[in-house]
């Protein structure tokens, strides 16, 4: 899947843009994405400010590292579990 080269910032603007009163159509035409991608972007960020914007990057970042934090302890535990099942 291709990482779009639009930043967040772009995105609430061309939200914005839409809330004042511009045309979808136009709006993805000068983005160059489908309507499909614009209203994704709007389920996601409508509402949204750069500052809040910001902190939803930073919490989804660390959301992700904890997951991995937590695959990684699992893994351990069940490991460390299976070893001290056998019987020796």
């Amino acid at each position: 899947m291709k990482k779009s080269v639009i930043s967040e910032s772009q995105i609430v603007a061309a939200i914005k843009a839409q809330e004042s009163g511009k045309k979808v159509a136009d709006i993805c035409r000068e983005l160059g994405v489908q309507l499909a991608t614009f209203y994704n972007w709007k389920k996601k960020y409508a509402g949204m400010e750069n500052q809040e914007l910001l902190r939803l990057k930073e919490l989804e970042e660390e959301n992700g590292r904890l997951k991995h934090m937590y695959a990684e302890l699992a893994l351990d535990n069940k490991i460390l579990k299976d070893v001290l099942s056998k019987k020796f």
